[in-house]
């Protein structure tokens, strides 16, 4: 194996870095002719019951692309099952579930979850990963509470919340409740992540730009304070991101993380000329990748240009990679961010 790149390591601690580490979103699977091969004949679940199988996928894009971080290579519906819920990926929708949370006493009914036992294949492949495979940092994820709350009281994706909303508002003690459960079962799962072997840690909170600031302090805040400063403990570097979210960024900054992951809506050089000063991951918009290649390089330089304005700076996509998005676009553009970041 060639030598251990930690590279985005020192980039998440505000180090400085020879050039701009880079990572995508969703890059492993997506648009991988190899993994829709593999789609073929498993589900996402079947995969990632499968370590081996799991292992593959996840390094596939570290491999073909050179980026400087592995993606474990799972779904933010992935620990639900072990506390009860019964939650399926349907093709062309997304998460299903057939139990959604309706009142305090469907939240009282949840379990706690022990990794260990319940998802010990997750663990599998983050030890096969990080003792035999990769030479670059692995990040391990989670889904944010009020992610995984939408999920599970929608009854799937949702456009606008209102079912989510409503209980919100309307009975707060079971809203507090579900935060609190879900919060214990984030915990327990990202530290056995950490102790498996994952350098770092992305929470997900995808769905939470639905909030407007005055109700993210009031309902969301403090479980995601408490969610990062327990995962604390476990000395990795700490990753929040979220989709339509700029408005909530300054909230984030006062959160004990290391990283924000802006989407495309702001700029770099808008988040830093709001003080914002945590290192900052992003934030290319991945309908450029469809683009002329012309207009990929041209914004790329500018977002790249933009992060080493300031320390510290990792370039990853606005969200995830998509379908029709080549790996050859991929491979090209991270080799462009390499050597036009080199110091």
């Amino acid at each position: 194996m060639t030598k251990f790149n930690d590279t985005i390591l020192k980039a998440f601690r505000g180090e400085e870095t020879d050039y701009t580490p880079v990572w995508y979103m969703r890059q492993a699977g997506r648009s991988q002719k190899e993994y829709r091969e593999l789609k073929k004949k498993y589900s996402l679940f079947e995969i990632t019951h499968q370590p081996e199988l799991c292992a593959y996928v996840t390094r596939l894009p570290v491999e073909m692309y050179n980026v400087d971080a592995a993606v474990l290579y799972k779904d933010i519906m992935s620990p639900l099952p072990a506390i009860g819920v019964d939650v399926d990926i349907k093709s062309g929708i997304g998460p299903v579930i057939d139990n959604p949370i309706v009142s305090l006493r469907d939240i009282e009914k949840l379990g706690t979850i022990d990794p260990e036992s319940d998802v010990p294949y997750v663990l599998d492949t983050i030890r096969l990963l990080t003792k035999e495979q990769l030479n670059v940092p692995l990040i391990g994820f989670s889904g944010a509470p009020f992610t995984l709350a939408s999920y599970m009281i929608e009854g799937g994706p949702s456009k606008n919340y209102h079912k989510t909303k409503a209980l919100m508002y309307s009975d707060s003690k079971a809203w507090f409740a579900l935060m609190d459960k879900l919060a214990d079962m984030t915990i327990a799962y990202v530290k056995a992540q950490v102790n498996a072997g994952a350098q770092a840690i992305q929470i997900f909170d995808s769905w939470v730009g639905a909030l407007n600031v005055t109700d993210y302090r009031t309902y969301i805040k403090p479980v995601m304070n408490r969610i990062f400063s327990e995962l604390r403990e476990t000395n990795v570097p700490l990753i929040i991101f979220g989709v339509g979210a700029s408005h909530l960024i300054q909230e984030w900054n006062d959160l004990p993380v290391d990283v924000i992951g802006l989407d495309w809506r702001m700029s770099i050089k808008e988040a830093r000329e709001l003080d914002i000063t945590k290192a900052l991951q992003g934030n290319l918009d991945p309908a450029f990748l469809v683009a002329d290649w012309e207009v990929v390089e041209e914004k790329a330089k500018q977002i790249i240009d933009e992060g080493k304005a300031h320390p510290s700076h990792i370039f990853n996509l606005g969200h995830g990679v998509t379908p029709e998005i080549s790996p050859e676009r991929l491979k090209k553009l991270t080799t462009l961010i390499h050597e036009y970041s080199k110091r």
